[in-house]
């Protein structure tokens, strides 16, 4: 029984970007090309279907409104679907970016709605953020001043939540200002070296489980909070710091590079390799994986730690934040959006924060996933990151995915890391 609510834990943990259910009425988009990919002032369009149980409606009213990614929609207009389908003008973009299309419908007095969003010359979007003349050296200067702390390493066994394949750890380690660092470790029980992950959390607050499934595949797991708390408390102290003193943890400091609340959390990731290194059963071999915060995360952690081997990257969060300077979309967590952050003070400090400025540093293979239909982190964003990494680099895109992965990219993705760390 403690195996199979472990088990349980592990999916939910996986699950955590998974796809939305799909309801009985379904409005399908569909761009006129098969890639969803277009050039810059070349003419788009979707076609409408709607089906009630797989079953073509027609006679129903369709509104619709096409914006630019994450911006206010420029047409809005509605049509009737009178046959089994029809077909939707987006028109097309002056440059490259990204056009939305969201539809919706009322069905037996029930709200439907679908998105579509298509590319305009996609591999020619670059970040508008700019990279600080000092980036490196500054960064150079954080990682050299944490890294004359002790790490004090801490390892407690979990013996009720150990299989026999693989031991379960709650750790801790030293971190800048007297701070801890705490995370779920996971090893193969069987002696031997090898390969590490630092696995690095998305947005919010919560406890980790530890990764059990990936560890009995011959991998060292580091399952990482980033908040200074130990991460195996009970769910209720979670929810209450994320709804009081860590509701708006993006936010604290953010006019000051210095004391911003990612830098600390930015260096004691680059410490979590340092920690997976210092085990003895750590071949050497230490990748990264992340998605949304911990995608941003994952990218400066490889940026700044030259032993890491390989990242994986799963939707970037804190991606081209200056977008919205720039009258198109910004980065997680959006707070360009906003005119009280657009001060001089606030958007310096970001550009030390900004994933598209650490992407340009990696040098150890990348494996990137992301999707059109994100409006968490937009396309735009995660694009410009992805175009400007020099690093060799493998992709995979759902066209028609939100702020989630289909199992088959999670699959895919894991099997890759851990393949090339393998293969080290």
């Amino acid at each position: 029984m403690r195996h199979f609510i472990l088990s349980v834990c592990l999916l939910i943990a996986t699950l955590a970007f998974a796809q939305p259910r799909q309801s009985k009425i379904q409005l399908l988009l569909v761009p006129n090309h098969s890639d969803a990919l277009y050039h810059v002032n070349e003419k788009a369009s979707v076609k409408v279907v709607a089906t009630d149980c797989g079953m073509a409606l027609n006679d129903i009213t369709i509104d619709y409104q096409v914006s630019q990614d994450l911006m206010s929609p420029h047409i809005s207009n509605s049509i009737t679907l009178t046959g089994n389908e029809t077909t939707i003008e987006m028109g097309t973009m002056s440059q490259p970016g990204f056009l939305r299309i969201k539809a919706t419908t009322i069905v037996d007095g029930k709200s439907y709605s679908s998105m579509a969003t298509i590319g305009f010359d996609t591999h020619e979007i670059k970040p508008v953020t700019i990279l600080p003349d000092d980036f490196a050296s500054f960064w150079k200067q954080q990682v050299e001043s944490v890294r004359k702390l002790p790490l004090s390493p801490t390892m407690t066994r979990l013996n009720d939540r150990c299989t026999p394949e693989v031991d379960v750890y709650h750790i801790s380690y030293a971190n800048v200002g007297g701070s801890k660092m705490y995370g779920m470790l996971t090893m193969p029980s069987a002696p031997g070296k090898y390969p590490a992950i630092l696995r690095l959390p998305g947005a919010g607050v919560g406890e980790k489980s530890g990764d059990i499934a990936h560890a009995a595949q011959g991998a060292i797991v580091l399952e990482m909070g980033i908040h200074g708390i130990p991460v195996n408390l009970s769910p209720s102290i979670y929810s209450d710091l994320g709804r009081s003193a860590l509701a708006a943890y993006h936010t604290y400091n953010c006019d000051n590079r210095y004391s911003y609340y990612y830098k600390q959390v930015y260096l004691g990731c680059v410490r979590a390799v340092d920690f997976l290194l210092s085990l003895p059963q750590c071949n050497g071999n230490v990748g990264t994986h992340g998605g949304s915060q911990g995608g941003a995360l994952s990218v400066a952690v490889s940026a700044l730690h030259p032993d890491v081997k390989a990242t994986a990257v799963y939707f970037p969060a804190l991606s081209d934040m200056e977008g919205y300077m720039h009258n198109r979309a910004g980065g997680w967590p959006h707070l360009l959006k906003n005119q009280r952050y657009q001060t001089e003070a606030v958007v310096t400090t970001l550009r030390y924060f900004d994933t598209a400025n650490f992407a340009q540093m990696l040098s150890a293979p990348v494996f990137y996933a992301y999707g059109y239909n994100d409006i968490t982190c937009a396309p735009t964003t995660t694009t410009a990151v992805y175009n400007v990494i020099k690093a060799p680099k493998t992709i995979s895109i759902g066209q028609n995915t939100g702020h989630w992965l289909y199992p088959e990219q999670t699959a895919t993705m894991w099997q890759w890391i851990i393949d090339m760390l393998q293969s080290k």
